[in-house]
């Protein structure tokens, strides 16, 4: 199901997990990565919204539905994030982010500690620093950005198959929701990850309950880094996927399913 939420002015798109959305049931939400849209959280948000919870995987600015322009800075994007609780209702939710998303949900949870319930930190780094060329190729807009992100973000179990529906390829899927997005979002979105340097003054000040979700084989976010920011906050949780890549919410999606359950 789909919810439209009006905040500073633009049409901002939301899926529900398939049931209507309801601000009294404990909420989550999701938030994607660079280039990305609410489409990769397809199993976790169905389960949460089944089983007791409300659910919210946004589109952000100037991705998937949502109008834009995308938003250029990591702080930008967790105070939208704050907004977008105030326009649903929410004075409480957890945020369970990927990549880019998990920098934002990081930095709101910092900076908003009041506002956040849990944290789920997926693929996440400090510093999240962009290779040279995929910054160049995406402000070029250069079908070579896309080629990289996908090659670089699916584990090598990924990239030979596995999907769990047959005939299917993640792969492809993965690179077709790339190319849906309009020139330029790829380039502010990982300019703004490039650019974050408060990662680890943020993480100091999460006093929720905090569990990164790793992937063994991820080499856009290596999981040494993700320890090294875990250790930043107090109680924080780490469950690392033997043999997965950066995307793990689709390469994985049982196991990180399962993960998430042990914060939401």
């Amino acid at each position: 199901m789909t919810m439209i939420l009006n905040v500073d002015g633009k049409r901002v798109h939301a899926t529900t997990g398939g049931r209507p959305f309801d601000a009294t049931r404990p909420a989550t939400l999701f938030i994607h990565g660079a280039g990305f849209d609410h489409t990769v959280w397809k199993l976790q948000t169905r389960y949460f919204a089944w089983h007791g919870g409300s659910v919210l995987a946004l589109d952000l600015p100037g991705h998937g539905r949502s109008e834009g322009p995308a938003l250029n800075s990591v702080p930008a994007l967790a105070d939208w994030l704050i907004r977008v609780m105030d326009a649903s209702g929410l004075a409480k939710a957890a945020l369970v982010g990927h990549s880019m998303g998990s920098l934002a949900a990081l930095d709101a949870a910092g900076r908003y500690p009041d506002r956040v319930r849990a944290l789920g930190l997926l693929g996440c780094a400090v510093p999240l620093k962009v290779a040279g060329i995929l910054l160049d190729s995406s402000a070029a807009n250069q079908h070579l950005a896309l080629d990289l992100i996908n090659s670089w973000g699916y584990g090598r179990r990924a990239q030979m198959g596995g999907h769990r529906v047959p005939g299917l390829w993640m792969m492809r899927g993965g690179l077709r929701v790339l190319e849906s997005a309009a020139p330029g979002v790829l380039n502010a979105d990982l300019r703004a990850c490039n650019a974050y340097q408060d990662g680890e003054a943020v993480a100091a000040r999460v006093r929720c309950p905090t569990l990164f979700v790793l992937g063994e084989r991820d080499i856009m976010t290596p999981p040494k880094l993700a320890l090294a920011l875990a250790k930043g906050i107090t109680g924080a949780e780490v469950v690392m996927l033997p043999g997965i890549g950066h995307i793990m919410m689709e390469e994985a999606p049982d196991a990180t399913l399962d993960a998430l359950r042990k914060i939401l």
